[in-house]
């Protein structure tokens, strides 16, 4: 249902009965008390909230007198404290005693972070994706490269549906290794076993030898394949292993990397520079130019590098160090029939070109600002010139536009608007920004925008071909401010490091039996499911890739095997390919499905998949779906993986161990602004957001979804906690105007200072008397020689290490207009947007569960 529908309250049963901890296990804090839920049902018996087994049993407590507001007793705080109306819950249940995201992953660092996880074939889930931990491959790939969303799967397709939840895996080619971990070992081409000659798979452990080890058995098609007879040797023992099977990463290991012996150019860093009239007023090239000079200086001598401007033409530079000065030429024909007369100084390594570049880079910001406006400069024209010279050169390679002019303005307001279908219109790509970025896909030409003169553009958003060819887009408000030219200077700097693979494709291969059924992520659709081009991937990308049952059950002795191969360049032009391989389980009884799920999983999967189905559904239609899915994965669990008693019982709302944050996941995810915007989110925000969080990787977005939540000490007595136990819930009722907070997402970084914090915290922590001088509003922490001071600015500069861009600090106070922006993040809460909360959505879906029974 429809977060903003009115609901009616339900009626109410008091049972003074204790629970002891025992019932409560590791879900709940001990209640006082315990409540039925009066559903009409014909025999109701009390049943406290208890942990048995496998599932979690939650018993919703009691409801509150009307006028009445529950109070909570905070760690900052000498007395209770008011929860927050917007904490409440209509139907009178405490938020506090709800299953708590903060303590499953709490829980898990506990047992596993830090320590050693061996990811073997067929063997138990993971810990979390938000859980620092060692893996050890022991013939499956790391968690972090293929991650599914249960470690069991159904047997056959019968027994899948009625499960009611995604079969599916997160795959991260690139994934970043823990420091601690083995590197991933490369294996030449020629001295790898070769794979399937029928559906190309790569050789990998689920590979079964026949006749000696004459031939092996495709767990992906099926079909047998002749070993070459340089890299023949005879099986041995009852298990039929080959001798040299620890001598070779392909046939013990879960992930290899293979290095073929063709090698192609050495991708290019070109840099495109607006020099329009708007852009020489705005006064902003200087600052520009000079950071660029900057970053080059500090680059390895040996980078490719390439510059052009552009207003209403393309100006590019013959770079050669041969030539007194560079040479400059103007493109004055039609991008479409580009003719380069010459083509050897356009790129070159920065060591034989840095004067000529330093010289250009100087001369910019003296032009002249002559004439008026040009009539529109789309940011697709130096896409299209930079396009062109990588082809002309035959190299990969990454574009930085840097881009001035005023873009065209589309007006259109988001309220009314995006609750129809209407919205596909603007979640969808133009059909020319789709030919662009394929173009660019297939050159291997990554697209970093940087709009100088932030404007709300509407549905002219200029971002979709940097986020479909790998890249992203930055906005700056004409660089006015020390603040946004710091985070200027750092996004630029993030971009040139990072290291990317070029020219990438992933191939995707599933048992037989089953298949591919959807692939999800920020790249340009293939008609095959299977195959995934992208023009550039990092250790962030991750493509979410939807199962089905296709045919007969599943063999439980073979399991099923996923595989995911990823051919991509180097920078320096190596070409490689990385193998990933997955080995599961699968069973008949669906019980053992479920206790297999993981919920964080769950959460990135439907990020994935909603955010893409958005480009074409109705946003109501998404938010149902996630809703109903959910419900009927209840009621099946309760049908078919609960005893009779339990089953029976309707005043029990009852989850998998795996599955207690779900609930609480995808209510956030529903009643985000991308699939139910406020009033005052504008369409170029929306886009925005969708296509940032199209981009994370799977503990990304989870803190995505469910923002960590840190009290932040108010003396340097009290140790920063950084890790999830020492995280709040994300909720209003979490926070006390004595203390101070810090909340944190991949792409916000939000301070709330309280109103009766004390004025020895504020003066060591922001060299101020009292609250009324502290200014609100995007911020940078004074550097003072304080405890406090400290303690905070290292918490901060480790946490802007885990996240893809920087991020300035955003200071609100209690009280203030800012404080929305906190509340949008406070998932458990009713949202300003009118999104249900967290306990209102969890009544919701164990009574629409139980009815389903009935």
């Amino acid at each position: 249902m429809d977060e903003r529908a009115a609901n009616q309250s339900p009626l109410w049963a008091h049972h003074c009965s204790s629970a002891t901890a025992s019932e409560l296990g590791r879900l709940c804090s001990p209640l006082p008390d315990f409540m039925r839920l009066n559903l009409g049902s014909p025999s109701e018996q009390p049943l406290p909230c208890s942990l048995t087994g496998q599932s979690s049993q939650w018993t919703p407590p009691g409801g509150h007198p009307a006028g009445f507001c529950p109070v909570i007793t905070h760690p900052y705080a000498d007395g209770p404290q008011q929860i927050s109306p917007n904490s409440e819950s209509r139907y009178g249940l405490d938020p506090g005693l709800l299953p708590s995201a903060v303590k499953v992953m709490a829980d898990d660092r506990a047992e596993w972070e830090g320590k050693v996880f061996i990811s073997e074939s067929f063997g138990p889930p993971p810990p979390l994706p938000t859980t620092s931990c060692i893996v050890e491959d022991g013939g499956n790939a790391s968690p972090r490269a293929i991650r599914s969303t249960t470690y069991c799967l159904p047997q056959d397709g019968p027994t899948a549906l009625l499960a009611r939840l995604p079969l599916a895996t997160l795959v991260t080619p690139l994934a970043r290794q823990n420091p601690l971990e083995k590197p991933l070992p490369v294996v030449p081409d020629d001295s790898c076993i070769s794979g399937c000659r029928c559906c190309g798979a790569s050789m990998c452990v689920a590979m079964s030898w026949q006749d000696c080890g004459q031939r092996f058995r495709c767990p992906f098609c099926d079909k047998l394949t002749e070993v070459p007879w340089q890299h023949y040797q005879p099986t041995q023992g009852v298990d039929g292993l080959r001798p040299d099977r620890e001598q070779r990463p392909e046939l013990h290991m879960g992930s290899y990397e293979v290095l073929h012996p063709v090698k192609g150019e050495a991708a290019a860093l070109l840099l495109a520079i607006d020099v329009s009239a708007a852009a020489l007023r705005g006064g902003h090239l200087d600052f520009v130019t000079q950071q660029i000079h900057t970053l080059l200086v500090s680059l390895d001598k040996n980078i490719r590098v390439g510059l052009l401007t552009y207003d209403s033409r393309i100006q590019l530079y013959d770079l050669s160090p041969t030539l007194s000065r560079p040479h400059m030429l103007v493109m004055a024909e039609t991008l479409d029939e580009l003719q380069f007369p010459v083509r050897e100084g356009l790129v070159l390594p920065l060591g034989d070109c840095m004067d000529n570049v330093s010289s250009v880079l100087q001369h910019i910001p003296q032009l002249s600002p002559e004439g008026d406006d040009s009539p529109g400069v789309p940011a697709e024209l130096p896409v299209k010139a930079g396009l062109a010279v990588l082809q002309t050169l035959a190299c990969p390679g990454k574009l930085l536009v840097f881009h001035s002019a005023p873009l065209v303005e589309m007006e259109q307001s988001s309220a009314g608007f995006f609750g129809t279908s209407k919205p596909k219109s603007i979640f969808q790509p133009p059909e020319g920004a789709i030919s662009l970025a394929e173009a660019c896909v297939r050159q291997g030409c990554g697209v970093h925008l940087f709009v100088l003169s932030s404007q709300d553009v509407g549905g002219a958003w200029p971002g979709h071909v940097p986020y479909l060819t790998g890249g992203a887009l930055y906005s700056y408000n004409h660089l006015q401010g020390d603040l946004d030219r710091e985070r200027f200077s750092r996004n630029l700097n993030r971009v040139v490091a990072a290291n990317v693979g070029y020219k990438a494709d992933l191939s995707l291969f599933v048992s037989k039996g089953m298949r591919v059924s959807g692939c999800y992520g920020l790249f340009v659709p293939r008609p095959s499911p299977n195959r995934v081009a992208m023009a550039t991937i990092d250790c962030q990308t991750m493509v979410a890739v939807e199962l089905a049952h296709d045919g007969a059950a599943l063999d439980e002795s073979r399991g099923v095997a996923i595989q995911a191969v990823l051919a991509y360049n180097t920078p320096t032009g190596e070409r490689r390919s990385r193998v990933h391989t997955l080995m599961l389980r699968c069973s008949r009884h669906l019980q053992d499905t479920f206790r297999q799920y993981q919920a964080q999983t769950l959460l990135a999967f439907y990020c994935k998949k909603m955010y893409c189905a958005a480009l074409e559904r109705p946003l109501q239609d998404l938010r149902e779906e996630l809703q109903s899915d959910l419900t009927e994965a209840l009621a099946s669990y309760r049908r078919h993986g609960c005893s009779s008693s339990t089953w029976a019982s309707s005043g029990q709302l009852v989850l998998p161990r795996g599955l207690r944050a779900l609930p609480v996941f995808v209510n956030s995810l529903r009643k985000s602004d991308v699939l139910l915007p406020g009033l005052r989110t504008s369409v170029h925000s929306r886009l925005g957001l969708r296509c940032r969080a199209l981009g994370l990787d799977a503990a990304a977005c989870v803190t995505h979804f469910y923002p960590t939540l840190i009290p932040l000490p108010l003396s340097h007595t009290r140790n920063v906690k950084e890790d999830e136990e020492g995280a709040l819930r994300c909720s209003a009722t979490s926070l006390h105007p004595g203390g101070m907070y810090l909340l944190h997402t991949p792409h916000t970084l939000l301070l709330w200072v309280g109103a009766h914090v004390s004025a020895s915290t504020l003066a060591e922590l922001f060299n101020v008397g009292c609250l009324a001088s502290l200014p609100s509003g995007e911020t940078k922490l004074p550097v003072l020689d304080t405890p406090l001071s400290v303690m905070v600015r290292t918490l901060l500069d480790a946490l802007d290490l885990e996240v893809p861009c920087f991020r300035q600090l955003l200071l609100v106070k209690q009280g203030d207009a800012g404080e929305e922006l906190l509340q949008r993040h406070l998932v458990e809460d009713k949202s300003p947007n009118g999104g249900a909360s967290y306990a209102d959505f969890l009544y919701h879906l164990h009574v629409n569960s139980v009815r389903m029974l009935h």
